[in-house]
Order: structure tokens, then C-alpha cells, then sequence
């Protein structure tokens, strides 16, 4: 593809970064427009088990694999299992030359992928606000409060709320029935010895029925909790989410009967606790062609944080590129793309919602099954509308 096609990306997240590193190493100029204001602004969520076909394929032909090494937990491949008497059920560790899914923080990947972009190519508090299409397959991005700008391809790569999603599909994101509530720990070997124990050197999960308490290590001696459950989104009705001893004392009597050692995730956090209804988009998300527009990652295909969110995204943008290096033609190049995308995710998708289902069964009955996959497993970055 000629070099002066005009590209832009909305959303500087792991995919949109992804995709615009692997076209800047082909020559292909590129702009990211991202609404944060700094790179800094926010926390980029907890971490990530990034998988050898998917994450780190994309990390590679980014050209961006051993510096990615050089960064992950392999040791964090360790998982623990346990009822709600804490009893241990299961403990898989890696092997110790395991590299098949090694965790990394988001905002240590994401740095990388900023890092690896030529200077300016992020352009910071430029929020999208939407997207029309022009005659001849011109497409113009709009800013909020600024005016608009043309390019031969607009790249929606902005989430779950996706901005430029609506000019090709009138899907939104659903309340899928369950919801995580995130919860934190610093310095957790010295400060919270109990918690280290359970959580050991990567993640655990005790479940029973409808709910479930994960922990996570992070780097730097964070560890983040997934407090989770099938519930109404508005389980909160009535309760302030910012008066911590009250939401404390809510979540204490709906994990009652407990193991004290589990309950200690609800009791001795650091800070509040994060509200986190998990959205999904319909399975088989996919939009007749608009020339110029396509999405990649949660924009395209929102799933349940069971771990594939994040790789896809990745494995995404990195198709993406190569799509549009490798053909003449933006519309030939979104094609080829889209003909690859859209089947993988709507696979990844309906096993997505299976293991949903299975982790969150709509019963209270500790007979329910443990399956082999980790949940949450993917950061939890659903960001808000």
C-alpha cells in the first residue's frame, strides 16, 4: 500500500498501539487518537497471561517479543483452586521453561508499545467523538470541541463504548448478568502475609456457586481481588459505592459462611472498593462494509474477561497492519482483515459465554464445576461510556 494512505486510530489501547507499531514498521504513517490526557492519566488495570498464538504472535511480528520477555512473570502461570472452606482443589504450577501464557501488568505492556512509536505519532486529549463516511471511501474523524479530519482508513480501536462503532453497527455492549467488584493490596508479602499465602506467586480462585473471590499478583508486590457474583446491575441500589465500611459490610453478608481466611479479601483491603458490571456484545458481532471504517479488539467483539480479550486485541491490530502492507488497496486490505477477525472472534466469543455460564451458574450449589481456565484472567478494563 502507498505511504501516503491517511490513517488514523482512535483509542491508544493495547490493540490500536499494536496495529500502529507494526505499520510503522513497514513504512505506513499513522496517528493515534487517544482521549486521555497522558499516558499516566490512569491506572491501565491489573495483568495480563498473554498466549503463545495469539499475544505473543501479535508481539512478534511487532518485532517486540524479547523486550516483552524481558518484562513478564513466567512464574505467574501458577494458579491455585479452592472451595469456599478453603480447601485447595487444585494447584497448577509452570514448568520451568513454560513461556506458553507468562503474565505482565497491562501498563508495563502498554509502555512498551508506546515506547516502540515514533514521537508524536499519540496525539493526547483527543477524544473521538464519532465518525461519517465521505464520498470516494474518505472518511472524517470528529474531535470534541475541535474540527473534523479526513483519512483514507479510521481504525476503531476505542473499547467497549466505541465511538466509531456506530458508524457501522447498532450494537451495544449488555449487561451480562455478572459483576466484578475490584479490591487492592500493596506490599502484600510484608503487609498481608495471609493473602500472599493464598494467592502464591500467580493467581487463585475459591468459588462456590453464583460467587467467587480471585486474587491476582501484579508486579511490585500488588496483588488485586475480583470479588464476583450473578447479580442485578443495580445490586447497589440504596448503597453508597464510596462509603467503603458500608460496601464492606454488604459484600461480608453475601460471602457468609466463608472460610475467615477468604473473607479477609473483603476485610483488609487498601482503599475502596471498584464497581465493575462486565458488558458483552452480542456473539457473531459483524457489520456490512463501510468503506474507510473498521474496528479491532472490545470495539469489535466485547467478551467476558476469561482471558482472550487482551490477545485478541493484539492479534488484531497486528492482522490489521499486515493486511494493509500487504495490499494495494484500503478496501482490499479490510477484507482480507475482517474476513479473518470476525469468524476467530465470534469462535472466542461463544466459548467466552460458555465458560461464563460455568463459572457463573445461575445456582447457589457448591456442586457446580471447576473448569481449567482462570477467570478474571484478561486485566478487567471495561472502561466507562
Amino acid at each position: 500500500m502507498s505511504t501516503t494512505a491517511r490513517i488514523a486510530i482512535a483509542g491508544a489501547g493495547l490493540g490500536g498501539l499494536l496495529c500502529a507499531r507494526v505499520l510503522q514498521r513497514h513504512g505506513v504513517p499513522v496517528t493515534v487518537f487517544e482521549r486521555e490526557s497522558a499516558p499516566g492519566s490512569r491506572s491501565q488495570g491489573g495483568t495480563l497471561d498473554i498466549h503463545e498464538d495469539t499475544g505473543q504472535a501479535a508481539l512478534r511480528a511487532a518485532g517486540l517479543f524479547d523486550e516483552f520477555l524481558a518484562l513478564s512473570r513466567p512464574e505467574s502461570q501458577e494458579w491455585r483452586l479452592y472451595d469456599r472452606h478453603a480447601n485447595l482443589i487444585r494447584h497448577d504450577r509452570a514448568g520451568e521453561d513454560d513461556l506458553s501464557r507468562p503474565e505482565i501488568d497491562r501498563g508495563l505492556l502498554r509502555a512498551l508499545l508506546l515506547d516502540s512509536l515514533a514521537p508524536g505519532t499519540v496525539r493526547w486529549g483527543h477524544s473521538v467523538r464519532a465518525v461519517t463516511p465521505l464520498p470516494r471511501g474518505a472518511v472524517r474523524l470528529h474531535h470534541h470541541d475541535r474540527a473534523g479530519e479526513d483519512f483514507d482508513l479510521v481504525i476503531g480501536a476505542d473499547g467497549a463504548w466505541s465511538r466509531v462503532r456506530p458508524a457501522l453497527s447498532g450494537a451495544q455492549p449488555a449487561y451480562s448478568g455478572v459483576t466484578l467488584v475490584e479490591a487492592r493490596f500493596d506490599d502484600v508479602d510484608r503487609r498481608h502475609p495471609g493473602i500472599a499465602g493464598l494467592v502464591g506467586r500467580g493467581t487463585m480462585s475459591a468459588k462456590a456457586g453464583r460467587r467467587s473471590l480471585v486474587l491476582q499478583r501484579n508486579g511490585n508486590g500488588h496483588v488485586r481481588a475480583y470479588v464476583n457474583f450473578r447479580g442485578p446491575q443495580d445490586w447497589h441500589a440504596g448503597l453508597d459505592l464510596a462509603d467503603t465500611p458500608a460496601v464492606r459490610a454488604y459484600l461480608l453478608a453475601q460471602y457468609q459462611g466463608w472460610h475467615e481466611s477468604l473473607l479477609d479479601i473483603l476485610r483488609d483491603n487498601e482503599g475502596g472498593f471498584v464497581n465493575r458490571p462486565v458488558h458483552v456484545l452480542p456473539v457473531g458481532h459483524s457489520w456490512q462494509r463501510v468503506p474507510g471504517i473498521t474496528l479491532l479488539g472490545d470495539a469489535a467483539h466485547l467478551m467476558p474477561p476469561v482471558g482472550v480479550g487482551a490477545n485478541l486485541a493484539l492479534l488484531d491490530g497486528a492482522d490489521l497492519a499486515r493486511a494493509v502492507v500487504g495490499h494495494p488497496t484500503v478496501e482490499q486490505a479490510v477484507d482480507v482483515y475482517e474476513g479473518v477477525m470476525l469468524p476467530r472472534s465470534t469462535a472466542h466469543a461463544r466459548t467466552a459465554r460458555q465458560m461464563l455460564a460455568t463459572l457463573m451458574p445461575d445456582t447457589d450449589s457448591d456442586d457446580a464445576a471447576f473448569p481449567d481456565s482462570l477467570w478474571p484472567a484478561d486485566g478487567v478494563s471495561q472502561d466507562p461510556a
